[in-house]
């Protein structure tokens, strides 16, 4: 089992910032990618940002150029980095981690709001 625990999450006027941390513990293996989806009310849960083995990053066209994910891989923990923030932003924002061959763990999720 893996576990991850989130950090990072709160209020925050529009235009502003937020750094989120996932950290990964247990029998976390070979990592395949890791990151971020995000669920707003009554919405779907939707790709926010994941960073893959070779730290490569693939992120939603709505965050490009706003949100930058990172690595610490001695720490087993990715952040997100949040800036520009709009009220659309806001969500759950859970953190996802997939192992090889396929193990996908999720964690309880943090919440985001952005309003003025």
């Amino acid at each position: 089992q893996v576990q991850l625990v989130e950090s990072g999450g709160g209020l925050v006027q529009p235009g502003g910032s937020l750094r989120l941390s996932c950290a990964a513990s247990g029998s976390i293996g070979t990592m395949f990618y890791m990151g971020w989806y995000r669920q707003a009310p009554g919405k779907q849960r939707d790709l926010v940002a994941l960073m893959y083995t070779f730290d490569s990053a693939d992120y939603a066209n709505s965050v490009k150029g706003r949100f930058t994910i990172s690595r610490d891989k001695a720490k087993n923990t990715v952040y997100l980095e949040m800036n520009s923030l709009q009220p659309e932003d806001t969500g759950v924002y859970y953190c996802k981690y997939r192992s090889q061959p396929n193990n996908v763990y999720w964690g309880a999720g943090v919440q985001v709001t952005v309003s003025s």
